[in-house]
């Protein structure tokens, strides 16, 4: 391994380690949530959108679930807001786990994983706009893997930034619907919510089959759409 790889690797290690220090330290992984919504977002007008949108991007950014981020912005904000700011949060959230992997881990993972690597270029390198939205159409998978996984690839950024903004819409509405409805009525608006994330994730897997032609971006991923043509292995 070069000395400049050797560098990375080293500083994505110790920036991890870092993290998960300070947030066990700090308990911040128990605070976003609607006590904390309550506390330092609702109500507190453009202070309490950037700090909504700073905690959400952060937590995206280390594996946060990117539905708790639009079910919470529908609970502070309401349905139209609360998405729109949940969709800012989690896209930011995204171009910063994707940097993170390029600027630090890039040269470490091409080394370690090279098949896994070519496997992502070749998924994503064609139509990386068309081919991010079907991985985020999805209802399977790891947003923080997806994002990670596509910085230590070749992928150009812009069309997989913009792919990820418009595949992540569908599910953020349906979970802001679903946070909106916690206060005001909960049935239908979480009914709706259910209705509209389980057609997105309809439509993801329709288009993931017909449009992937051969192209595989996560064995795990094609076992769970598809088990009968992709078996698991002992």
């Amino acid at each position: 391994m070069s000395a400049k790889a050797l560098l990375r690797s080293s500083a994505l290690f110790v920036s991890l380690v870092l993290v998960v220090g300070l947030m066990k330290a700090t308990d911040l992984v128990a605070i976003f949530d609607e006590a904390w919504i309550d506390a330092y977002v609702r109500g507190h007008g453009l202070s309490g959108w950037l700090v909504f949108i700073a905690g959400g991007l952060v937590f995206t950014a280390v594996g946060l679930p990117r539905q708790l981020v639009g079910f919470l912005g529908g609970y502070a904000f309401g349905v139209a807001t609360g998405t729109g700011l949940a969709l800012a949060a989690v896209t930011l959230g995204c171009i910063v786990a994707f940097y993170y992997a390029r600027f630090l881990g890039r040269d470490f993972v091409a080394h370690r994983f090279p098949s896994k690597v070519q496997r992502i270029d070749r998924f994503l390198s064609e139509n990386p706009l068309t081919m991010t939205l079907l991985i985020r159409f999805l209802p399977v998978g790891s947003n923080l893997a997806t994002n990670l996984a596509a910085g230590v690839s070749s992928v150009r950024a812009t069309p997989f930034f913009a792919g990820s903004l418009i595949g992540y819409l569908p599910q953020t509405l349906a979970f802001a619907l679903v946070g909106s409805g916690v206060s005001f009525e909960p049935w239908f608006r979480i009914g709706l919510g259910a209705v509209l994330f389980a057609v997105s994730g309809v439509m993801g897997v329709y288009l993931y089959r017909r449009l992937r032609h051969g192209l595989s971006f996560d064995d795990d991923v094609d076992r769970q759409l598809d088990p009968v043509s992709n078996p698991g292995t002992e």
